[in-house]
């Protein structure tokens, strides 16, 4: 019995991986702290693994924590850092994240290398390489992966976001198969209502799944709290999105939950660090 209930996970992993698959959110890439995954244009935080280009609007040294329980499962649970430094000619950024656990579990490393040109247009890119790990054949199977990203403010209010995530189409050879990784492309927009009020959106198109549409909206009040709300979707599946911040001086705390009608549920916690803040 103590075998089957270590095995059901694992099975679960492998079954609901298609099915994450035609949602966009594969899990070999951590969720974004952005309200309903809208990172790809967002300027006010950098989120590893999504579009590199924010790196270059990051505070001197940016860092954070991250812990994300899929469908209440300990099994399916993603444990995530970074650290991003500014610098005077590029800004550069290194991250890691853990997905799963004994008999089954991946690995991410990457590095992120941006740069803002006067504020109206910004370039990223970054490398990742991706480990994975099968209790039955006792190795590890890495693959490298590469992402590019870029981010343009046409006007003070409006910011267009684009990413892609393994671009090439690198898979992951293993002893038994080879195992497709998603190849996903994004595009969004951050237009700011108000200063306190931002209003997301953007669609992701894995190449071989159907496109995800995502909106969201982010309030922020007293200066140090900030409210999210949203949702995205894929076919007929909608998952809602509601998020809460709350900031003292430059150390910020985000609990975040997604609700998949058929899934379950879906929290994170990130703790976000960042020293030496410029003066807004």
């Amino acid at each position: 019995m103590a075998m089957n209930k270590r095995i059901f996970p694992f099975l679960f992993l492998l079954f609901s991986y298609p099915l994450a698959m035609s949602g966009q959110v594969a899990h070999v890439v951590p969720s974004a702290r952005s309200v309903a995954q809208t990172a790809v244009a967002d300027d006010a935080s950098w989120n590893a693994f999504h579009n590199p280009a924010m790196l270059a609007y990051i505070q001197p040294v940016d860092l954070s924590v991250v812990y994300e329980n899929r469908y209440l499962m300990k099994e399916l649970s993603t444990k995530s850092v970074q650290a991003g430094f500014a610098t005077r000619y590029v800004n550069v950024g290194a991250s890691f994240s853990h997905f799963g656990y004994s008999l089954y579990h991946d690995m991410l490393v990457g590095v992120d290398a941006a740069r803002d040109f006067g504020g109206k247009f910004a370039l990223g890119l970054g490398f990742d390489y991706y480990m994975a790990y099968v209790a039955a054949t006792g190795r590890y199977q890495g693959a490298l992966l590469g992402r590019i990203g870029l981010s343009l403010r046409l006007v003070e209010r409006l910011v267009i976001g684009f990413s892609t995530f393994n671009p090439f189409q690198n898979n992951l050879r293993m002893e038994l198969t080879t195992k497709r990784l998603p190849s996903v492309y994004s595009l969004g927009t951050a237009y700011y209502i108000l200063p306190e009020l931002v209003w997301r959106t953007q669609v992701d198109k894995e190449i071989s799944s159907r496109y995800r549409f995502a909106t969201g909206l982010e309030y922020s009040m007293l200066g140090h709290i900030r409210v999210k709300a949203g949702g995205y979707a894929t076919g007929r599946i909608f998952v809602s999105c509601l998020g809460f911040a709350a900031k003292v001086s430059g150390y910020t705390a985000d609990l975040d939950c997604e609700l998949n009608p058929v899934l379950g549920l879906t929290a994170k916690i990130t703790l976000h660090c960042a020293l030496n803040p410029r003066t807004p």
